[in-house]
């Protein structure tokens, strides 16, 4: 629906969350996710 590998987007998420600020977790929504 975005345009998006299901895949590619689950296994680099799960691999950001960790680091990732939990004030900007929208940028790891499907539709603003930037590989």
């Amino acid at each position: 629906l975005n345009d998006v590998d299901p895949q590619a987007w689950l296994a680099d998420t799960l691999a950001r969350l960790p680091d990732h600020k939990i004030t900007k977790v929208g940028e790891l929504l499907p539709w603003r996710w930037q590989p």
